[in-house]
C-alpha cells in the first residue's frame, strides 16, 4: 500500500493534523514529524497505513497487557455485543458489571469489598480523593479532614484533584489556583546502600514533622506502591512503600493505592500493593484493566468506608458522582477475559521472568556514557540518558529532546518506545517471546547510540 495513497500514511497524516489534537503533545513540533498512522494490530505489532509493522515496546501506552488480537478478549467482547452493548449502572444493574466486581474483590489485596467503575486512571484517582474527603465529613464525631499527603514526583491523572496530588511541577504549576490543599513528601534519591539509606531516613523524618503539625487535617496519604511511573519508573527503596503508610495509617490517614499502571502482573505480583505488604483503604485500577481493549477503571473501597456513606435518603450521605460509561458492559466484558488470562497459573512466573529477562538485556546500557541509571520494576524499565554522568551530573538540555531522539531512532527500525522526558520507557505486553524480546532490547540500545552520538 502506498503512502501517497488516500488511505496511505502520508494522506491520514495530512487529515490527521487538520482535525487532531494529540495528548500530551506540542502540536508546532507535531506537523513536521512523519509519525505512522495505526490502522491494525496482531499480537506484539502494530500495523501502519503503509504496512510497515512495529514491534509494541510500551504495550499502547502500558494496557495492551495480553497483545492485540487476544483471541479470548475478542470472543469476550463478540459475545457481548450480541447482548447488549451498553446499559446504565444509575438506576439498573448489568451482568457483566457484577461479575467483574466479584471477581475483582476477590482478587484484590486486603479487604476490600466495593467496586466503583469509572473509564480512566485520572477518574479512578478523583472517585478515590472524593470518597475519602466525603468519608471523613460525615463520620460522627469526627473532626473534617481536607488535606491529602502525596509524594514528590508522583503522576496520579489530569483531572484537577488528580493533578492536586500529583508531584510533577510541569503538570501542576500552571493550574495551582485551581488545585486543593494537598502536601508534598519527599521520596529517596539517595545512590548507592549507605546514601540510600540515610536518604531513606530523611524522607521518614519528613513524613514524621508533618503529620505531627498536619496529621488530623489530612484525609488520606496517596501513593503509587512499590515505583513512581510517569516519574520514569523510579522504584522505592525496598520497605520504603509499607514504612510511608504504616506511619499515615496510624495517624488515621485512609490509604489510596494508586495502581493504574503496576496492576495485573506488571509488578511480577498481580498487585503491587502485595509486592508491598500493603493494604489499602482504596484500590485505584484502570490500563490493563480491559486487557488494553476499551476505557474502564474501577476504585474499589473497603466496607468500612462504603459504610460510612449509608444513611436515609434526606441525610444526603450519597456518593454523588458517576459517569455515563460506569460499568460499561463491553469493557467489563473485555476485563472478564483479561481477568482470566492474569490468574492463570504460568501467568506471573512467566512475568517475572520477562522483568528479569527485560533488565538482563538492557544490562550494557549502565556502562553507556550518557545513560545515568537503567531502572527496573516489575517488567517496567526506565533508561535515563544524561549529557554527562558526572559528578556532576549534567542534564541534557531539554530543547535536544534526548528522550524523543531515541523513540525517533528506535522507531526508524521499527519499535515504538515512549519517552518520559529524557527517559526513555520500555513496558511490552507480557506475551512477547524471547526472539522479540531480544529484538526489542537490541534496537533500544542502538536508538541511545544513535540519539546520544
Amino acid at each position: 500500500m502506498s503512502s501517497e495513497g488516500p488511505d496511505g500514511n502520508a494522506a491520514l497524516r495530512a487529515r490527521d493534523r487538520r482535525a487532531l489534537w494529540h495528548p500530551f503533545t506540542q502540536m508546532r513540533s507535531w506537523m513536521d514529524e512523519d509519525y505512522p498512522v495505526i490502522v491494525a494490530a496482531e499480537g506484539c505489532e502494530l500495523i501502519d497505513a503503509d504496512g510497515r509493522r512495529y514491534l509494541d515496546g510500551i504495550s499502547s501506552l502500558w494496557c495492551a497487557l495480553h497483545g492485540h488480537r487476544v483471541p479470548a478478549i475478542d470472543a469476550a467482547v463478540r459475545d457481548q455485543l450480541d447482548k447488549v452493548a451498553h446499559s446504565t449502572l444509575l438506576g439498573l444493574g448489568n451482568e457483566p458489571s457484577i461479575r467483574l466486581a466479584e471477581r475483582l474483590t476477590a482478587l484484590a489485596p486486603g479487604d476490600l469489598t466495593r467496586v466503583f467503575y469509572s473509564d480512566s486512571g485520572s477518574t479512578a484517582v478523583e472517585i478515590a480523593l472524593k470518597m475519602a474527603f466525603q468519608f471523613f465529613r460525615q463520620a460522627p464525631g469526627s473532626r473534617p479532614r481536607h488535606r491529602f499527603l502525596s509524594m514528590e514526583d508522583s503522576y496520579h491523572g489530569d483531572t484537577i484533584g488528580s493533578v492536586s496530588v500529583g508531584g510533577i511541577e510541569l503538570f501542576h504549576e500552571l493550574f495551582q489556583p485551581l488545585l486543593f490543599a494537598s502536601t508534598t513528601l519527599p521520596v529517596p534519591h539517595g545512590v548507592g546502600e549507605a546514601e540510600r539509606a540515610a536518604d531513606v531516613e530523611r524522607c521518614l523524618a519528613r513524613l514524621d514533622a508533618v503529620l505531627a503539625e498536619q496529621g488530623d487535617e489530612c484525609c488520606a496519604l496517596v501513593i503509587e506502591p512499590g515505583v513512581q511511573g510517569a516519574a520514569g519508573i523510579r522504584p522505592y527503596p525496598a520497605g520504603f512503600t509499607a514504612a510511608v503508610v504504616q506511619r499515615c495509617r496510624a495517624a488515621g490517614l485512609l490509604v489510596v493505592a494508586d495502581e493504574v499502571a503496576t496492576g495485573f502482573g506488571r509488578s511480577g505480583a498481580l498487585f503491587a500493593c502485595e509486592r508491598e505488604g500493603i493494604e489499602p483503604d482504596l484500590l485505584c485500577l484502570a490500563k490493563a484493566l480491559s486487557g488494553g481493549y476499551l476505557p474502564l477503571a474501577a476504585t474499589l473501597a473497603g466496607e468500612h468506608l462504603y459504610e460510612g456513606f449509608l444513611g436515609e435518603h434526606e441525610e444526603f450521605r450519597t456518593f454523588f458522582h458517576g459517569h455515563t460509561f460506569t460499568g460499561n458492559p463491553l469493557a467489563c466484558a473485555a476485563a472478564l477475559a483479561s481477568l482470566d488470562l492474569c490468574t492463570a497459573p504460568d501467568f506471573l512466573p512467566r512475568a517475572r521472568a520477562l522483568g528479569d529477562a527485560i533488565e538482563q538485556g538492557l544490562a550494557p546500557l549502565t556502562d553507556h556514557p550518557h545513560v545515568l541509571e537503567v531502572r527496573r520494576y516489575g517488567t517496567m524499565a526506565g533508561i535515563e540518558l544524561v549529557d554527562d554522568r558526572g559528578p556532576p551530573v549534567r542534564p541534557y538540555p531539554t530543547a535536544r529532546r534526548s528522550g524523543h531522539a531515541v523513540t525517533l531512532a528506535a522507531r526508524e527500525q521499527g519499535v515504538i518506545l515512549r519517552p518520559l522526558g529524557d527517559t526513555v520507557v520500555l513496558m511490552p505486553p507480557h506475551v512477547i517471546d524471547a526472539p522479540m524480546l531480544g529484538r526489542l532490547v537490541d534496537v533500544t540500545r542502538r536508538a541511545v547510540d544513535l540519539a546520544t552520538a
